[in-house]
């Protein structure tokens, strides 16, 4: 079982306003990401939260995940990342974490579907999708990774693992432009949700 975690514990500052909120296509973010990740059949759904938890607990109450809370989330996105594989190492039916973040609302959930296949039938630590020569989000870590992704510095994150094991990472290429829209400004919002 994969299991997916959605970071958005961040303060959206640079947004001026919670990113997992903003309307897009008559949904918020988080509730566009939750209906993606359920149509692609994930054994479970972590969002972690951070930044005016008890809020956005009370807007997210009725999708069906599960929520941790990070106290230190000032400290980051792999302090969130964190949290979820302590939580998940007690799982011992979770064979890899599918990692997405709260700001990439364009989720396709026939390739995160793609993504799990590979994942099974390559066995290989980390898949991650790659548009036109960059790679985004979502990323697939295998289990065997969790003791490093928890050992990580903090500064570098769960970059410092990616580039530990390019030998063993499977990139798929993908159309979904997506991946690699990151909307984390008004400006980027205006841009890429508000055109459509």
């Amino acid at each position: 079982m994969i299991a997916a975690v959605v970071l958005s514990a961040g303060e959206s500052s640079r947004m001026g306003r919670p990113k997992a909120l903003l309307p897009i296509d008559g949904q918020t973010f988080i509730e566009r990401i939750v209906a993606a990740l359920k149509q692609a059949k994930l054994g479970k759904i972590i969002v972690i939260l951070g930044h005016n938890a008890p809020e956005l607990l009370k807007r997210i109450a009725h999708l069906p995940v599960e929520t941790l809370i990070n106290a230190d989330y000032k400290r980051g996105q792999l302090s969130s990342l964190q949290l979820a594989v302590r939580y998940l190492q007690a799982d011992l039916d979770c064979s890899g974490i599918l990692v997405h973040l709260v700001d990439h609302p364009y989720l396709n959930p026939v390739l995160v579907e793609e993504m799990i296949r590979r994942f099974d039938e390559r066995k290989s630590k980390i898949i991650v999708p790659k548009f036109h020569g960059k790679r985004g989000h979502p990323v697939i870590f295998s289990r065997e990774l969790f003791p490093e992704l928890l050992s990580a510095p903090i500064d570098e994150g769960a970059k410092a693992v990616v580039s530990a094991h390019r030998a063993e990472t499977l990139e798929i290429d993908t159309e979904e432009e997506g991946i690699a829209v990151d909307i984390d400004t008004p400006e980027l919002y205006e841009q890429h949700v508000r055109r459509t």
